[in-house]
């Protein structure tokens, strides 16, 4: 049968910008065990339930465009946090990429990605284990009693859906402890 589109065997083969894009930013460089990728990748998927949860918030017509626009930043600005885990596999966590200015092409000093991590991995370990100890003693972090409304008090499939998508983030700062550390270690020995 003839084709009826002059269609490049080439194009198909060749990534798009897209695909480039994404496989420069997560693709580990030298030294990078598979375990260690894999935690890079758990990192964000146990972000992503909890930015899932929040999502039905904007359909909702009495909240206004606040309460809308509110969960949305909040879950782009935690995957894009919970993002720079790659930054300790991949080379853009070795060498500043192209377009940061000033310092493009230049090595990343492994203290200026280390201490960054570390810190926030004990900020989010604290903050996710304060918040879900609190949680099951029915107080809010400050010691208040919940709000009636609190998800997790809902009780039925709310609390299950509820915790099922927050737990993960448990994990995050524990996650992100040994990227950490792995990155330093692996730094001290190429570096």
């Amino acid at each position: 049968m003839p084709q009826l589109l002059d269609v490049d065997d080439s194009a198909r083969t060749q990534p798009g910008r897209f695909r480039a894009a994404w496989r420069a930013a997560h693709a580990p460089v030298a030294g990078v065990s598979p375990a260690t990728r894999r935690m890079a990748y758990a990192v964000q998927l146990a972000v992503l339930p909890s930015c899932i949860w929040r999502l039905p918030i904007v359909f909702d017509s009495e909240v206004g465009l606040v309460g809308r626009v509110y969960p949305v930043l909040l879950s782009v600005l935690s995957e894009a946090v919970a993002f720079t885990a790659f930054g300790l596999i991949a080379r853009w966590g070795e060498v500043f990429p192209r377009w940061v200015p000033l310092l493009a092409g230049r090595r990343v000093p492994p203290t200026a990605a280390v201490v960054p991590a570390v810190t926030g991995a004990v900020i989010l370990t604290v903050m996710w284990t304060t918040a879900f100890v609190t949680d099951f003693l029915g107080v809010t972090i400050r010691g208040d009693a919940q709000p009636a409304d609190f998800p997790g008090a809902a009780g039925g499939l709310e609390s299950v859906w509820y915790y099922t998508c927050y737990t993960p983030l448990l994990l995050w700062g524990p996650l992100l402890g040994v990227l950490a550390v792995a990155y330093a270690k692996r730094r001290r020995v190429t570096g």
